[in-house]
Protein backbone atom coordinates (compact mmCIF):
# COMPACT_ATOMS: atom_id res chain seq x y z
CA UNK A 1 0.00 0.00 0.00
CA UNK A 2 1.55 3.23 -1.09
CA UNK A 3 1.15 6.12 1.11
CA UNK A 4 1.86 9.79 1.39
CA UNK A 5 3.18 12.37 4.36
CA UNK A 6 3.63 15.57 4.73
CA UNK A 7 6.27 16.79 7.11
CA UNK A 8 6.87 20.18 8.22
CA UNK A 9 10.22 20.76 10.73
CA UNK A 10 10.94 23.70 12.88
CA UNK A 11 13.94 23.40 14.99
CA UNK A 12 13.49 25.63 17.65
CA UNK A 13 16.69 27.22 17.52
CA UNK A 14 18.35 30.74 15.40
CA UNK A 15 20.36 28.49 12.72
CA UNK A 16 17.30 26.31 11.69
CA UNK A 17 17.95 26.57 7.87
CA UNK A 18 21.01 23.27 8.36
CA UNK A 19 18.38 20.77 10.37
CA UNK A 20 16.15 21.26 7.56
CA UNK A 21 18.14 20.73 4.92
CA UNK A 22 19.51 18.00 6.44
CA UNK A 23 16.39 16.46 6.70
CA UNK A 24 15.74 16.01 3.44
CA UNK A 25 19.06 15.37 2.07
CA UNK A 26 18.62 12.29 4.08
CA UNK A 27 15.40 11.39 2.92
CA UNK A 28 16.39 12.25 -1.03
CA UNK A 29 19.10 9.68 -0.13
CA UNK A 30 16.63 6.80 -0.14
CA UNK A 31 15.85 5.97 -3.64
CA UNK A 32 12.79 3.74 -2.82
CA UNK A 33 10.72 7.61 -1.90
CA UNK A 34 9.66 9.75 -3.76
CA UNK A 35 10.22 13.31 -2.08
CA UNK A 36 8.73 16.99 -3.44
CA UNK A 37 9.77 19.91 -1.46
CA UNK A 38 8.19 23.40 -1.07
CA UNK A 39 8.56 26.52 0.62
CA UNK A 40 5.94 25.16 3.47
CA UNK A 41 6.93 21.61 3.51
CA UNK A 42 8.14 18.16 2.25
CA UNK A 43 5.88 15.50 0.85
CA UNK A 44 7.13 12.30 0.79
CA UNK A 45 5.48 9.51 -1.33
CA UNK A 46 6.23 5.03 -1.34
CA UNK A 47 5.00 1.97 0.25
CA UNK A 48 3.44 2.44 3.75
CA UNK A 49 6.62 0.00 5.72
CA UNK A 50 9.38 1.95 3.41
CA UNK A 51 7.98 5.52 4.53
CA UNK A 52 7.58 5.30 8.04
CA UNK A 53 11.14 3.38 8.37
CA UNK A 54 12.92 5.76 7.02
CA UNK A 55 10.69 8.78 8.77
CA UNK A 56 11.26 6.68 12.12
CA UNK A 57 15.21 6.72 11.29
CA UNK A 58 15.96 10.53 10.36
CA UNK A 59 13.76 11.90 13.08
CA UNK A 60 15.49 10.13 15.29
CA UNK A 61 19.08 11.66 14.13
CA UNK A 62 17.35 14.68 13.97
CA UNK A 63 16.29 14.38 17.29
CA UNK A 64 19.67 13.29 18.23
CA UNK A 65 21.45 15.88 16.64
CA UNK A 66 19.28 19.04 17.35
CA UNK A 67 18.10 20.03 21.03
CA UNK A 68 14.45 20.93 20.85
CA UNK A 69 12.06 20.54 16.98
CA UNK A 70 8.89 20.22 15.94
CA UNK A 71 7.53 18.02 13.95
CA UNK A 72 4.20 18.22 12.15
CA UNK A 73 2.74 15.68 10.15
CA UNK A 74 -0.27 14.81 7.66
CA UNK A 75 -0.81 11.34 6.41
CA UNK A 76 -2.43 10.44 3.33
CA UNK A 77 -2.99 6.72 1.95
CA UNK A 78 -3.86 4.53 0.86
CA UNK A 79 -3.16 6.13 -2.41
CA UNK A 80 -3.73 4.51 -6.01
CA UNK A 81 -1.29 3.28 -8.12
CA UNK A 82 -1.02 4.83 -11.55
Amino acid sequence: MDIAVELSLYPLNAEYIPPIKDFIDRLNADARLKVVTNSLSTQVFGPYEVVFAALTRELRVTFANNDKSVFVMKVLGPLAVT
